[in-house]
């Protein structure tokens, strides 16, 4: 898309676009349509309604967004436009905002827009419609507007990688491609990237992360990524749970299995963070870690009641071989906090059905033993509609994962708390660090949405990353 801010000669013919709060509506209309004499019957600017007019020879869309709108509603009223209007477009389109609008909402209504042209259908003999080389024209009297489309920009493009490397199917996205994505992206931005093969891997004791990927003939992927800055103020280290494919190993699913390409959400958002931070040139240190890998099954596979070893030097009796993501989790976290002095540390992963069973689809579950990290990622989350909620991380909890053949078991076998269980075994290798935080994003990293016809990523977590970290840095 190519960007005009403010215009001085604005196109008479393309689609204008004017969002209206509802508290404001006749303000907004007068200011913007001068006399249109448009009654409140049939627009009033009302969340999610929408009216298409005809005024002063152009045609108008106008975005009812509500009274005092979140930034998500913004984000996806704006997402309609190209999703959801696209006939209505030609070549151009004009993005007209009230005076009142803020600085965040211009920011949420520009990345909305956005992502109103990603679609899924990659492989459709009849492709979808390209918005590459449509004009969009942005009037605003926010402050310093033309960095803040920049801005926009970049952050849509982040997230729309995480859309494709969920959507895009597992034959596709292996843990090879995401080792190949991440050397990509150190071409382009001030990125450093190791991948570790099966054979480095093992050379550094990542055990639990090759156990895994035994029965898969895709050879498993441990991704570095490291961004340094200049004048960073603190090192975050992340952690993303990268299973490319998810049978469910030998304890092999018996639904919903066409879904588990989703199964590595949380590499998807820790992957396109570290492309947005870099993008940014935010003054941090961040180092990413994605252990990626295939949980298959043939002769090698890994085996229910096998022990198996890990980064951290404790035993593992696996219980449950679809109680994966945890086991290359561990490693990823060991190998991360072992071998980098990160100030804070966390994990995102699509973990386990419990969190969903808790919260439904609305938000993610958070773990922390650190309250300011936990607050501030919760907060951060509802500032830009990437909700979390905290569960508990008491130790009698942790007492289910004993095991008595090893040092711990990867799954307690039992119909209750099985979220807060799979986050007491990963604090088992996270070396007493004082700060780190787990997201469980079972249930928003890849779900149904008004933006298509079948389950789709989300790109939970980016934003939401992108929030924590600038907070911290004001």
């Amino acid at each position: 898309m190519q960007f005009k801010i403010n215009p001085k000669n604005p196109s008479g013919t393309a689609l204008r676009v004017i969002p209206v709060f509802e508290d404001h509506s006749e303000k907004i209309l007068k200011e913007k349509l001068k006399n249109s004499g448009l009654p409140k019957t049939l627009f009033s600017g009302k969340k999610d309604s929408s009216y298409i007019l005809e005024a002063e020879n152009q045609l108008v869309l106008l975005l009812g967004l509500g009274e005092n709108p979140e930034y998500k509603t913004i984000e996806n009223s704006f997402r309609r436009v190209l999703s959801k209007n696209s006939s209505l477009l030609e070549s151009e389109v004009i993005l007209d905002f009230p005076d009142s609008f803020s600085h965040e909402q211009v920011e949420a209504a520009l990345i909305g827009f956005q992502l109103g042209g990603y679609s899924i259908g990659f492989y459709k003999k009849e492709k979808p419609k390209d918005f590459n080389k449509l004009k969009v024209e942005v009037r605003s009297e926010a402050k310093k507007i033309k960095s803040l489309a920049e801005r926009a920009e970049k952050i849509a493009a982040a997230k729309i990688e995480a859309f494709k490397l969920v959507d895009l199917p597992p034959n596709k996205i292996t843990p090879e491609n995401l080792g190949d994505w991440a050397k990509n992206l150190s071409k382009k931005v001030n990125v450093s990237v190791k991948v570790f093969d099966s054979k480095k891997a093992k050379s550094e004791g990542l055990e639990a992360f090759l156990a895994v990927g035994r029965g898969s003939a895709k050879d498993p992927k441990f991704i570095i990524l490291e961004y340094r800055h200049p004048k960073a103020k603190f090192h975050l280290g992340l952690v993303g749970k990268g299973v490319t494919f998810d049978t469910g190993g030998l304890n092999v699913k018996t639904q919903g299995m066409h879904h588990m390409k989703s199964d590595m959400g949380g590499a998807a958002a820790v992957l396109a963070t570290t492309q947005l931070i870099a993008d940014l040139d935010l003054p941090i240190n961040l180092t990413s870690i994605v252990p990626a890998v295939e949980n298959a099954i043939d002769k090698d596979a890994y085996l229910p009641s096998e022990v198996i070893g890990s980064h951290a030097g404790l035993s593992i009796e696996v219980i449950d071989t679809d109680a994966e993501g945890r086991l290359i989790l561990a490693d990823g976290l060991s190998y991360l906090i072992k071998n980098y002095k990160a100030d804070q540390v966390i994990d995102l992963a699509t973990l386990t059905g419990s969190a969903i069973g808790t919260f439904g689809y609305e938000c993610a579950a958070l773990f922390s033993n650190d309250g300011a990290l936990s607050h501030g990622l919760q907060q951060a989350g509802e500032d830009v509609g990437e909700k979390s909620w905290p569960l508990p991380l008491w130790e009698n909890y942790g007492k289910e994962m004993d095991s008595e053949i090893a040092d711990i078991k990867n799954y307690h076998g039992k119909p209750f708390a099985g979220a807060i269980t799979a986050a007491k075994f990963l604090e088992a290798f996270i070396h007493e660090h004082k700060a780190w935080a787990h997201l469980d994003i079972a249930g928003v990293a890849f779900s149904d949405t008004e933006f298509s016809k079948t389950k789709t990523g989300t790109a939970y977590g980016v934003s939401l990353l992108l929030k924590f970290i600038e907070n911290q840095l004001q």
